[in-house]
């Protein structure tokens, strides 16, 4: 294969594109329950096109910011960039079409939307950051994250209501709880070189405690958004079966321990997204 015809691969992996399905069915959640119904294939058109723009520019953000600290980590070193299959110039200018991509997104979608791009385009840099003086920065991303589904919300009704609010918080938690699993693997790293995390400053066990309160209150959160919305009965049963799936990793945790489960428990929340955006969708259409 031609160097020419590798960079979109090199790309995908850099943005990690398999990972979309931690935001973006949220965002289409965010959609339904904001229209109370299909919205219009435009505005589902250009959540997806601004979803794209948004996570791409935040991932080519994050590895640029982090390049640094990725050359010495061991588990990251072979990553695009420290690598040195991609050049900063050439992140530089993925980030730049990213960014792009999301401004014409959000110029066909609600009017607000027009003025509240660079408050997600702020988030993305200064999440990567986060981690070098708080251990709050778990939640940090997590609230990144959480913007996908107020901004849908915003792109279709042109405000905010309190689901979108409830919706932001849950997914902050519920990203920023795996994250703080996903940050045990590299404790002693982290520890070594000054960044903080929940697992630095509190140990491994007991970030998995905290890990498993975020997704408890994730759980909370996501019932309060189908009180409010007075969403119907299939909203409930789905809702079950998102926290018993929610609840697995850390069953599966604590039962044959984090280095035995590995990262499959990332692959089970990506399962607790597309879930949950289809519990949603089912919700708003059948009742």
């Amino acid at each position: 294969m031609t160097d020419g015809g590798r960079k979109p691969a090199l790309f995908a992996r850099l943005v990690k594109i398999e990972h979309s399905v931690y935001a973006l069915p949220f965002a289409y959640a965010g959609a339904f329950l904001a229209a109370g119904e299909l919205p219009t294939w435009q505005q589902l058109l250009w959540i997806t096109v601004a979803m794209v723009g948004a996570r791409s520019a935040a991932m080519a953000l994050n590895r640029l910011i982090d390049a640094g600290i990725d050359a010495r980590n061991p588990r990251t070193a072979g990553r695009e960039l420290p690598a040195g299959r991609l050049g900063r110039r050439e992140v530089w200018a993925f980030t730049a079409v990213s960014v792009a991509l999301l401004v014409i997104a959000a110029f066909n979608l609600s009017t607000p939307c027009r003025y509240l791009w660079p408050i997600p385009l702020a988030a993305f840099v200064f999440y990567p950051y986060s981690k070098r003086f708080t251990w709050l920065c778990h939640y940090f991303l997590g609230l990144t994250l959480g913007l996908a589904p107020a901004a849908a919300w915003v792109a279709v009704s042109g405000s905010v209501a309190s689901e979108a609010w409830l919706l932001f918080f849950a997914v902050g938690l519920w990203v920023g709880g795996f994250d703080v699993i996903y940050a045990i693997f590299d404790l002693e790293f982290d520890r070594a070189h000054g960044l903080h995390s929940v697992p630095v400053s509190f140990g491994a066990r007991r970030a998995l405690r905290v890990a498993a309160a975020s997704h408890l209150l994730t759980i909370v959160l996501l019932g309060s958004v189908g009180l409010v919305a007075a969403l119907g009965w299939t909203y409930w049963v789905g809702l079950a079966l998102v926290a018993v799936l929610l609840a697995w990793p850390h069953v599966d945790i604590a039962r044959r321990g984090l280095p035995a489960v590995g990262m499959s428990f990332m692959t089970v929340n990506g399962a607790v997204g597309l879930l949950y955006g289809a519990v949603v969708a089912v919700a708003v259409l059948v009742g």
